[in-house]
């Protein structure tokens, strides 16, 4: 299984962080010992002080595919999740400073959250979902898929012109504006249209 995720798809979240806003769809990778086992705390590793949240919509590749073109792209899935890309803030920007890669920021273990997935058909249109992060109770990150710089089939395409895509991969979509530091003690609460996806504890 191959973890693959898109920066810089919101332009809120890009102008939040001050970055460039791109010409194609940003691409990094994270391990598969970076998915939180369900039902475990995510516990903040010792070499950063600042992790923040990224809620994301996610999708799961159905089969394989090289080279798809955009209007077949809705084949290779059918089944939408959400989840949550830690990021070692601290360490990122240290890297990105460099010119470096960012994989020990975003791609350390425990750094993705990998909800349960749910049938696309659920949704009456994949570009008008609603989603949210809570934490502690309070909406800290709202986004909608209609906001997404590239949507879903877009980079499906786009994704399969550098990698083979296999069933089981799972693409992290971008995330909105809202990313914020995470605590000891913080409950995070991911919603999909109004569903709980998931609820992590921070230690």
């Amino acid at each position: 299984m191959k973890i693959i995720c898109i920066g810089r798809n919101y332009a809120d979240h890009i102008s939040e962080l001050n970055n460039e806003k791109p010409d194609e769809p940003v691409i990094f990778m994270k391990a598969d010992s970076s998915v939180l086992l369900k039902k475990f705390p995510f516990v903040i590793p010792e070499f950063t002080n600042d992790v923040h949240h990224e809620v994301e919509l996610l999708v799961k590749i159905n089969k394989v595919g090289k080279y798809i073109d955009k209007k077949f792209a809705h084949k290779y899935y059918d089944e939408i999740g959400l989840g949550i890309d830690f990021t070692a803030r601290d360490l990122q920007s240290k890297l990105k400073e460099k010119g470096l890669p960012w994989e020990k920021a975003k791609a350390f273990d425990g750094s993705a959250v990998i909800s349960d997935f749910l049938p696309k058909n659920n949704f009456s249109s994949l570009e008008n979902i609603n989603f949210e992060l809570r934490n502690n109770n309070e909406v800290v990150q709202k986004g909608n898929s209609n906001l997404m710089l590239w949507k879903i089939d877009e980079l499906i395409a786009y994704v399969s012109q550098f990698f083979t895509l296999k069933k089981g991969d799972i693409i992290f979509t971008g995330t909105p504006k809202g990313v914020a530091k995470v605590s000891p003690g913080d409950l995070l609460e991911g919603f999909l249209e109004n569903k709980q996806m998931f609820k992590i504890n921070i230690k």
